[in-house]
């Protein structure tokens, strides 16, 4: 997972990029609080919703880009007009849970 934040502090995440096994998603820190007249947002937590990215031009799509603009408007500290920011590597959880086993 890759997030955009506009501080070093996870909780101010913004939109992130996750790829698992079964594709990959724009993830929505606080996306349940997103408007999202065209339906495209997934997931029933109190906090996070995702879109799945079907491809790159998914992110070009005007309704994504909506979503995008709307998650940095709603940001409590603002993105940096301008500059580079800071890749930070950092570990959330210091003991992974363990996998689902499949039936096979």
């Amino acid at each position: 997972m890759i997030g955009y934040c506009s501080t070093e502090r996870p909780s101010d995440c913004i939109v992130s990029i996750a790829a698992a096994a079964n594709g990959v998603g724009l993830s929505f820190y606080y996306g349940a609080t997103l408007p999202d007249p065209h339906k495209l947002l997934l997931g029933s937590g109190s906090q996070n919703r995702f879109i799945r990215l079907e491809s790159v031009a998914t992110l070009a799509r005007p309704e994504v880009e909506e979503l995008i603009a709307a998650a940095v408007a709603q940001g409590e500290k603002p993105l940096p007009a301008s500059g580079e920011g800071k890749l930070i590597i950092r570990s959330i959880a210091a003991k992974q849970k363990p996998r689902r086993r499949t039936a096979g």
